[in-house]
């Protein structure tokens, strides 16, 4: 007979507040066409972005972060030094060590929180949702604050015709507490590495301390390119559009819920045809609301989808105690998608 005691946290946990951060710079389709060689209306047909935020050199991952936790721990009612734990989703922090979270945590004022990094690419703020829902519930944690941030615009090539266009900066938070009722569904989440080529960072960052500037990409003008994001944009849209809408389908099984008993979809903010693509196969309902933030916002990856929730709650397109399928997938390839009670 085991020594150990069972574990006593709530019987279930939901999302119980939600805040975003944009950055103040809104760029057009106009400047990144200073760069590459495309129209307007091309990057419109192709993706849906009219503009994105690029952050300002004050608006770093912790700085987007600490104000977005602010907002969502305001929204959730709760008093910062009640969080015991930080998780954080991002690519596009640039330290390897220490986690951005420990100094969030610290700056929010929460006290000894645990407090880690994640690393899922645009499936991150998915990730992020399961951990905190399994902390809550097991009881290592009443309240978990977790955390969707990236300043992508560091890590975009605006020489690249592919992706150039594409990447937003941004954050976005939501605080998981304990819930009498299922508020969160089960997790359907994995990845597929054979395809991990298909969205990836251009070069390592040992690889540019070799000396050989022949073995690294070079910009127009001759100099060594800062690593960027890279993608195989048509094999990346066929995954999406195909196997996600599988993965949402499953996600809603999973929870015992029927397109038609949905109130709102969020999906990762990708792309425009995808989104609508996968609102097609999933023969989504006319009466559920379709987060569609990337027209305004473009792709913040794992920022994205507390983004998008946080705007719909605001503007009234969604409303508290509403049913939403969430669902994230990018680099790795990795996916997560459940059904949530929005906050």
């Amino acid at each position: 007979m085991s020594k150990i005691k069972p574990s006593k946290g709530a019987p279930y946990a939901r999302i119980l507040g939600v805040g975003g951060y944009r950055p103040t710079r809104v760029v057009p389709n106009e400047v990144i066409l200073e760069t590459i060689d495309s129209s307007d209306e091309w990057i419109r047909s192709r993706s849906g972005i009219v503009t994105r935020h690029w952050a300002s050199e004050e608006e770093t991952v912790a700085m987007m972060s600490i104000e977005a936790s602010g907002k969502a721990i305001a929204d959730a009612g709760i008093d910062p030094e009640q969080i015991g734990a930080v998780v954080v989703s991002t690519v596009s922090h640039f330290k390897q060590t220490p986690a951005v979270a420990t100094e969030i945590a610290h700056r929010i004022g929460s006290g000894k929180p645990a407090a880690f990094d994640i690393s899922a690419g645009c499936a991150g703020f998915g990730y992020g949702l399961t951990l905190a829902k399994g902390m809550v519930v097991e009881g290592s944690a009443e309240y978990v604050l977790v955390i969707g941030v990236e300043r992508l615009s560091d890590l975009t090539d605006l020489e690249d015709r592919a992706t150039a266009f594409l990447f937003g900066d941004g954050a976005g938070a939501v605080v998981v507490g304990p819930s009498q009722e299922p508020a969160i569904g089960p997790t359907v989440w994995g990845s597929e590495g054979d395809k991990s080529e298909t969205i990836k960072q251009t070069v390592a960052w040992n690889d540019l301390h070799v000396g050989d500037v022949s073995k690294l990409p070079l910009d127009s003008k001759g100099e060594v390119k800062f690593p960027a994001i890279t993608q195989e944009g048509q094999a990346v849209f066929r995954w999406a559009v195909f196997e996600m809408a599988k993965v949402a389908q499953q996600a809603l099984d999973a929870a015992g819920i029927a397109p038609e008993d949905l109130d709102v979809f969020i999906p990762h903010q990708a792309n425009m045809r995808i989104i609508d693509s996968m609102v097609k196969t999933l023969k989504l309902p006319e009466h559920v609301t379709v987060a569609r933030d990337i027209e305004s916002t473009g792709n913040t990856s794992a920022a994205s989808i507390p983004l998008a929730m946080e705007r719909l709650l605001a503007t009234g397109q969604a409303k508290s105690g509403d049913t939403a399928l969430v669902i994230g997938f990018g680099a790795g390839l990795v996916y997560a998608a459940t059904v949530v009670t929005l906050p």
